[in-house]
């Protein structure tokens, strides 16, 4: 019997035409005899839509062309299912296709997406949201809040509003942690809520992450040092120090004083003085290189 694959394409994620990646799509199914169907997001009920369409219909594997974002909904739609994902970056910054080191052409991609080897990852849930790769409290999801408000799509778009923000930003926050029957209160520019390593530039923000391991970690960064930050890119982050500290976890409360901007794999979700953090029962099922490890 043909497998059935579902195509899930997100239009206006990473200012790209999605043409070219469907049309490689088309002909990669066509030439294996699978049968294709396709989901295009609207940014209106997706999850709900989504969810209907494949309780009616038992897909071999799902496609997502898009980014964090896009993964996240899916994940959310899929809830309960055991169907594996397969990741065509399509984002703008595409931070678990990084994690997993999914090659940048649509050839490469092709081939892990549609491949055997899956892995199980962990999938945290915050205020009620799902979570795959990172959220944040702070100076970089009130950056995303501003792309997001803006009419530039894709990294320019980013690049462009570093300036308002750093101008605009209330930093330092005051962030006080329960973790494990503890209470810490720190200060800094974010607070991240990490369930795997990179952000989608390629900075590794959370070296002694891994994405199957039950647990997640909660990284304050203190100060804006670009020292750091560019160690960070050069996978040398100095965890532990007047930079950043790490606070690893299996569920957890965040309080603020004031509201302060909470972003979700990438996308703005609102202030708010009060985060919590758990781990979900089930993981989602991933498709990744053969040789990708989290050992």
């Amino acid at each position: 019997m043909s497998k059935k694959i579902l195509l899930v394409v997100n239009p206006i994620s990473g200012n790209t035409n999605k043409d070219t990646i469907i049309t490689a799509i088309e002909e990669e199914c066509s030439k294996n005899d699978f049968a294709l169907h396709f989901f295009k997001t609207t940014g209106e009920n997706d999850v709900k839509k989504l969810s209907d369409v494949v309780k009616k219909t038992a897909f071999d594997r799902i496609l997502i062309a898009g980014g964090d974002g896009t993964i996240k909904m899916v994940a959310e739609a899929i809830e309960g299912l055991t169907t594996s994902v397969g990741i065509i970056a399509a984002g703008s910054a595409n931070g678990l296709a990084v994690n997993f080191n999914i090659p940048d052409t649509i050839e490469g991609q092709l081939k892990i997406a549609l491949g055997s080897h899956t892995i199980a990852v962990d999938k945290l849930l915050i205020n009620n949201h799902i979570c795959l790769h990172m959220a944040d409290l702070g100076i970089n999801a009130e950056l995303i809040n501003h792309y997001e408000s803006s009419n530039i799509r894709g990294k320019l778009g980013y690049i462009l509003q570093v300036i308002p923000t750093l101008v605009s930003c209330p930093y330092p926050f005051t962030f006080t942690i329960k973790n494990k029957n503890k209470t810490i209160e720190e200060k800094g520019i974010m607070l991240a809520i990490a369930n795997a390593n990179k952000f989608g530039t390629g900075a590794n923000i959370n070296p002694n992450g891994k994405i199957n391991d039950g647990k997640f970690e909660l990284l304050v960064f203190k100060e804006l040092n670009i020292t750091e930050i560019l160690n960070t890119i050069y996978d040398k982050a100095n965890i532990g120090s007047d930079f950043a500290e790490e606070y690893p976890s299996t569920a957890a409360t965040i309080e603020m004083n004031e509201a302060v901007p909470l972003q979700i794999d990438g996308e703005f979700i609102e202030n708010t003085k009060k985060v919590n953090v758990t781990i979900c029962s089930d993981k989602l099922n991933i498709a990744v290189p053969k040789n990708f490890s989290t050992k």
